[in-house]
């Protein structure tokens, strides 16, 4: 790699959104909102809008895998962040380039099931993150289904099996794992922070919204700016979790004054940015 001194760097490596409020749209509009260049890969295309996805077009892997190779070439990346990966072959070759640390610190959404419940990925590529991808990465914030899924077991029903199951996702490799509660509903959003030295768990007042469309990207790719920035430091994730928590919470406050689709709209990604 060369490059100058500059801003921090962030890259996405995930799927399309044409509806904008997620996949590598949603990613590179949080990376701007938080102060960091944007670079991205695409690994598929999507049809979907707010109301859910019709069909998914995967990227040849070996396309995947030419596109993060020709930029890490030539632009220094200071963290990375993984979405949708489609497939057990994009999965692999993804995990490989990863495996070289060229790219920063590894957040691995592992997009699997859409915040419309659509799922977006067949039982190979699952296996392959759980095998290949989740060993590579610094941090993985699935949700209670991709959790689930990823574990081969029932998804969690209360709180109180979330623990457990984030403590089981952290044997699998990845160095933190943060289990996002927000599918369990009730009055406050509750995520899980496993980490080699414990578990915390957080808790917070629920947004009522119908602007939901892309959290999961959304939180994902906070994280991975705000560590392209430097925040909290190796090894300490809770500092940036909870600045990326305090960005997706003003996200989803004001999602709905955007008045995008008729469905689950997106969240605000410039809420505080754009003019009021």
């Amino acid at each position: 790699m060369t490059g100058r001194a500059g801003v921090p760097v962030a890259l996405t490596v995930a799927g399309s959104d044409p509806s904008g409020g997620a996949g590598v749209q949603a990613d590179l509009k949080t990376f701007s909102a938080l102060g960091v260049y944007g670079t991205a890969v695409l690994t598929a295309l999507t049809a979907q809008n707010t109301r859910g996805v019709t069909g998914v077009h995967p990227v040849p892997a070996a396309f995947v895998g030419e596109q993060v190779a020709t930029l890490l070439a030539d632009v220094t990346v200071h963290a990375t962040k993984t979405g949708m990966l489609g497939t057990a072959d994009v999965v692999r070759e993804v995990a490989a380039v990863l495996a070289d640390r060229v790219a920063g610190p590894v957040v691995c959404d592992p997009v699997m099931v859409a915040t419309s419940g659509d799922r977006l990925v067949d039982d190979d590529a699952i296996a392959a993150v759980r095998s290949e991808l989740l060993p590579v990465v610094e941090l993985v914030t699935p949700n209670v289904p991709e959790a689930a899924a990823l574990l081969g077991v029932p998804a969690a029903t209360t709180v109180d099996e979330l623990p457990a199951q984030a403590e089981a996702l952290l044997e699998l490799g990845p160095g933190a794992v943060l289990l996002k509660g927000g599918h369990l509903g009730g009055a406050e959003s509750v995520d899980v922070l496993a980490t080699a030295d414990g578990v915390v768990v957080t808790r917070r007042p629920r947004v009522d919204t119908t602007a939901t469309h892309g959290t999961g990207c959304t939180l994902s790719s906070a994280i991975a700016a705000l560590t392209a920035r430097g925040v909290g430091g190796p090894g300490r994730w809770e500092p940036v979790v909870e600045q990326a928590r305090d960005y997706l919470h003003r996200a989803l406050q004001a999602g709905e004054s955007l008045g995008i689709g008729s469905g689950h709209g997106p969240v605000h990604h410039f809420a505080g940015v754009w003019p009021a």
